[in-house]
């Protein structure tokens, strides 16, 4: 491993008039100061829009009293106080921004966007088989996942194993566990279902594992940032007592900003550095809705925070067998927004997938057609995937505090054991897909546990921590598939037998491809198509900074400052920000 100079990103700096004595939250007529602000808040900003919309501003590190003043002398209420990212949560006006953007304890403005469940409506498959698990599997007995969706509802696939319940839609109050929209059962199930009401036919991956409910979508599967930032936040300081290893986020909204200072992101990373497994999903955005044509850069936030576990979704075709598995064409390909950071960074089934329902649920009640029996249901999308990896994060966890109860196998490392074992998915002509459209490969849990299970975490930084030799390679349904063998840092590519090592990236407080690096930058080739703003079109060049725009026919990642306009995602999903996911057959 060598040594990495931190790559050089633009920074646009505003030096504006300092006022000690009396800060004002308006702006000097006619300026437009839009460097603090996200892209919605930029672009309402240029319009010269009015009324009142809801924001989340960061400060530094001493700025939050000193905002909170600014606010409650200009008689805005703060609605939430985000303490672990020196944030709050207010209503300002459009013609404040300006004002806020200049206040120089301000570091970042951030729409308080609506976020989603990402699941669509069409079918495929059962799921431990899949994954090559077997009765006698782990069962990610002892660990604790944080659910934070639409809720969780109690039931027999579930038992004892559902912790405390928290309604973040009603400012994180503890509560039975419910769940008015459905998604969040489902996901849950695929985590962690026991299959009792199926005759085990439809177990989740880790049937043991303990679940912690948090609230934060409403009946119509949407919510605000503001509200899963504070669900991520209160797992995050309350993790020890709640027993939490691994957050599962089955939702998000269109990236507006740099990860630095999107406020979801950071409470991810926060999370992280507490050593907590985040697992997120990648979103549906990986086909345009008018051309039918695959298009890249659809990440969603948080799935562009660099330390989480970012998830796309496979077709597996009701098989066990991986080499009929293709990555659904709506799964999100990366890279992500303004920071072109390689995403997603596994796949994993996903598609067509059978799960607990809750039977009251919006999901439920609404579509019959995807009723299976009468106690689950069948959804798509990168909500499900996501969920599965959460499942094999928990058997990998498992499988270590077992070989190796008194040290703790960190995010980064889990992260990394699951890229190297991951299975290269193959396209129908036999090519594998870009690292853009299913990261390091599928998720393997089989050999994931097997590599786990010989790292001794107590081994000295720079030493070697495998305790014995793997295979490379997992049998399932009678095939032996190699391992991917890689790891994806940032932007490049390690193919080397790096997780065999106690590396410097494995330890707490390392951002996922920062600082460190090793191997190559990855040359993504020319087959990825692009377009418009997302034009759906031919070629994109690669550069090492910003998103850049197209000409039409080819993009340049360059120095460009503006990403994916409001526009643009309407014309993807046809809802932003309204209350609902709409169902459809990708």
């Amino acid at each position: 491993m060598t040594a990495k100079t931190l790559r050089s990103r633009a920074t646009v700096v505003f030096l504006g008039l300092l006022i000690l004595s009396s800060i004002t939250i308006h702006a000097q007529p006619g300026r437009r100061v839009v460097s603090k602000l996200d892209a919605r808040l930029s672009e309402k900003v240029r319009k010269g829009d009015g009324g009142i919309t809801r924001v989340i501003i960061r400060t530094t590190s001493d700025g939050l009293p000193r905002l909170t003043n600014a606010l409650k002398a200009k008689s805005r209420q703060i609605r939430l106080v985000h303490a672990s990212i020196n944030a709050v949560t207010t209503q300002v006006g459009v013609d404040e921004l300006e004002g806020l953007s200049e206040l120089p304890f301000v570091e970042s403005i951030s729409t308080d966007a609506v976020v989603k469940a990402n699941q669509t409506s069409t079918a495929d498959s059962t799921l431990r088989g899949t994954l090559g698990l077997s009765a006698q599997s782990r069962s990610g007995y002892g660990v604790g996942i944080a659910l934070i969706d639409s809720g969780l509802e109690a039931g027999p696939e579930f038992g004892w194993r559902i912790g405390d319940f928290y309604d973040f839609t009603h400012s994180g109050i503890k509560t039975a566990p419910e769940d008015e929209y459905g998604h969040g059962t489902h996901v849950a199930g695929l985590i962690a279902g026991d299959g009792d009401l199926s005759g085990s036919r439809y177990r989740g991956v880790a049937p043991k594992a303990r679940l912690v409910g948090f609230k934060v979508l409403d009946e119509n599967g949407a919510g605000y940032t503001s509200d899963v930032i504070a669900a991520v936040e209160f797992a995050t300081k309350h993790k020890s007592r709640l027993g939490i290893d691994v957050i599962n986020l089955s939702l998000g909204h269109p990236i507006l900003e740099p990860a630095e200072s999107d406020p979801l992101v950071q409470a991810v990373e926060e999370a992280v550095r507490a050593g907590i497994v985040v697992v997120a999903a990648a979103g549906n955005y990986g086909v345009s809705t008018v051309t039918g044509q695959p298009g890249y850069a659809g990440i969603l936030s948080p799935g562009n925070a660099p330390s989480a576990i970012t998830v796309g979704s496979v077709r597996s075709f009701e098989t066990n067998t991986r080499g009929d598995d293709r990555v659904a064409s709506y799964s999100s390909r990366g890279p992500s927004w303004y920071d072109g950071e390689a995403k997603p960074d596994l796949v994993a089934p996903g598609h067509g997938l059978v799960s607990v329902a809750a039977t009251s649920s919006t999901l439920y009640t609404n579509n019959p057609a995807l009723r299976v029996d009468t106690a689950y249901m069948r959804l798509s999308g990168t909500s499900m995937a996501t969920g599965v990896v959460s499942g094999a994060v928990a058997l990998v966890l498992e499988a270590h505090r077992n070989a190796f109860p008194n040290t703790p196998l960190l995010p980064n490392a889990v992260k990394a054991i699951l890229q190297y074992t991951a299975l290269p998915v193959l396209d129908e002509h036999g090519v594998g897909y870009d690292y853009l459209t299913q990261g390091a490969g599928s998720v393997n849990p089989a050999g994931a546990i097997e590599l786990a299970a010989r790292i001794d975490t107590s081994m000295p930084l720079g030493s070697m921590w495998l305790t014995s030799n793997v295979d490379a390679w997992t049998a399932i349904d009678g095939q032996i598939l190699p391992w991917a063998a890689s790891v994806i840092w940032g932007d490049a590519l390690s193919e080397g037998p790096a997780p065999f090592f106690n590396e410097l990236a494995w330890t707490q407080n390392i951002v996922w491809g920062s600082n460190i690096v090793w191997g190559n930058n990855i040359v993504w080739g020319n087959n990825i198509v692009w377009g418009n703003n997302i034009i759906w079109g031919n070629n994109i060049v690669w550069g090492n900074s910003l998103v850049g725009a197209s000409n039409g026919s080819s993009t340049t990642w360059g120095m460009a400052a503006d990403g994916p306009s409001s526009t643009t995602w309407e014309s993807l999903d046809g809802s932003l920000g309204a209350s609902n996911v709409v169902l459809t057959s990708p």
